[in-house]
């Protein structure tokens, strides 16, 4: 597409050149690219523009400021607010893209992961967009729901594909930011709402009314959403002028735990649901409806429900014993992990290793330390990314709501605080590792660290198994 075709509706250019993308993140620019530089948080992306000229952009849209580099350069005033008309110019093929959106403060990344199995089950090509990447793509994400042009050129792409219907979870952040605009989202789905992310929001009511943007959408034909949370009525509200379909844990008729999961009772089916948590229940339940609501049956859709599988660094069990890593750093994700492990294995003493991420919402601190010294028989108190926040300044917050009566272990050190509770656990003991889940770093304020629970469990019971060999010799 020619520049000139592509800023017709924004502002005239004399530049007279080819473009083959768009991209806002420097060290994502491909070659023929325009790089468009906007104010962020921090910097500006024009201090940027020597980089994404290294990686071959052809031009730069930039915001509100003037800039001179080896390449032609076009300042646009408020260009945050030229976004949506940019993509949609450009990847005009990402509208004739089927988008369910997934949206809630827990569950997004399961229920996504769920709808995608299952529509792949039935011979549906579809694409996953959140938290955990991107499939059917090689373009790199670090958030739930991508910045608008990753979006749309994903999105492009998959019309390119042959690939019909995409699943994306839809953050707060990308409602507020305006990450969305204009997608063809014909399907929103709410998980559940309770706290989080009032670092940004500042008030629950804020954080809630984003959420609900999703609902009021005017593409959106039909919503799915969860009966059984409080807040169900706004999203019921918000969703007047579409088909809502409701779902609650009285659609099973009946439920029985086991270690395993659950055997359910479902429209005349009986099935194992083979992962724990009623919330998982819940989870599958959402995808469930969200088929129905795409009119699959039930002889379609139930079958396959054994067959899910939960996503990496979602209450994840170690195979070899009773460890769990969840990606739980709420209060409300971090006490329903706990009730599920005791509803389980309510024979077992439950032992919780966590902390709280750092330049985030530090009101939740205090309560996550409250619900845990309530719940668990033992806590172990650790970073999870301190960022740019002293690491002891958030486990004191953490410490603030658990009584001083409540012995707390304190292992700043995540994978020594892994190491030596996976050596020590007892066998009637279980271990819920929480808050990074299927996250491979860990941010500090001046570096980055390779880590990654599952791998701290896999090796700890390596050292475990040695130890004991040890032992075992010198009697």
């Amino acid at each position: 597409m020619k520049i000139t075709q592509l800023l017709a509706d924004i502002i005239d250019t004399k530049f007279d050149l080819d473009v083959s993308g768009l991209c806002l993140n420097s060290q994502q620019v491909q070659y023929g690219d325009i790089f468009v530089a906007l104010q962020g948080a921090k910097s500006h992306g024009a201090d940027y523009a020597d980089q994404a000229i290294d990686k071959g952009c052809v031009a730069i849209l930039v915001d509100s400021k003037d800039l001179e580099c080896s390449v032609p350069t076009i300042r646009i005033d408020n260009l945050t607010s030229h976004l949506s008309t940019l993509a949609n110019t450009f990847y005009a093929d990402a509208l004739k893209v089927d988008v369910i959106g997934v949206t809630g403060t827990n569950g997004k990344t399961s229920v996504s992961h769920f709808i995608t199995q299952l529509l792949t089950k039935l011979g549906v090509s579809t694409g996953l967009i959140g938290t955990l990447g991107i499939t059917q793509s090689e373009l790199p994400s670090s958030h739930t729901t991508p910045d608008i042009l990753t979006l749309y050129r994903t999105l492009s792409n998959y019309h390119q594909q042959n690939i019909k219907v995409a699943v994306l979870e839809v953050s707060s952040h990308a409602l507020a930011q305006d990450r969305i605009s204009g997608l063809n989202i014909t399907q929103a789905v709410f998980t559940n709402f309770s706290q989080d992310h009032l670092d940004y929001h500042q008030t629950l009511d804020a954080y809630k009314l984003e959420k609900l943007k999703l609902f009021q959408l005017a593409s959106v034909k039909n919503v799915v959403l969860n009966a059984d949370d409080s807040s169900h009525a706004d999203f019921d509200t918000a969703a007047k002028n579409t088909q809502n379909y409701h779902y609650s844990i009285n659609d099973f008729d009946d439920i029985k735990i086991n270690e395993h999961g659950f055997i359910t009772h479902l429209k005349g089916f009986v099935f194992e649901i083979p992962f724990l948590g009623e919330f998982n229940l819940m989870n599958v339940l959402a995808a469930y409806h969200t088929l129905k609501a795409r009119n699959f049956t039930n002889e379609q859709i139930i079958p396959l429900l054994h067959q899910l599988n939960p996503p990496p660094g979602r209450m994840q069990k170690n195979a070899q014993q009773l460890i769990w890593v969840d990606y739980a750093h709420t209060p409300d994700a971090i006490e329903k992990a706990i009730i599920t492990l005791q509803n389980h294995y309510p024979e077992h003493k439950i032992r919780v290793i966590f902390g709280c991420g750092g330049n985030r919402d530090k009101d939740k601190r205090a309560k996550m330390g409250k619900i845990t010294s309530k719940l668990a028989d033992t806590i172990i108190l650790t970073n999870d990314n301190p960022r740019d926040e002293d690491p002891q300044t958030i486990i004191d917050d953490i410490l603030s709501g658990i009584d001083d009566s409540y012995s707390v272990i304190i292992t700043e050190n995540r994978q020594i605080a892994i190491e030596n509770a996976v050596i020590t656990l007892g066998e009637e003991e279980c271990l819920l590792i929480a808050g990074k889940g299927h996250e491979t770093t860990q941010i500090f304020n001046h570096e980055t660290l390779e880590s990654n629970d599952n791998d701290m469990v896999l090796a700890a019971i390596i050292e475990a198994a040695r130890l004991k060999k040890i032992k075992n010799r010198q009697r």
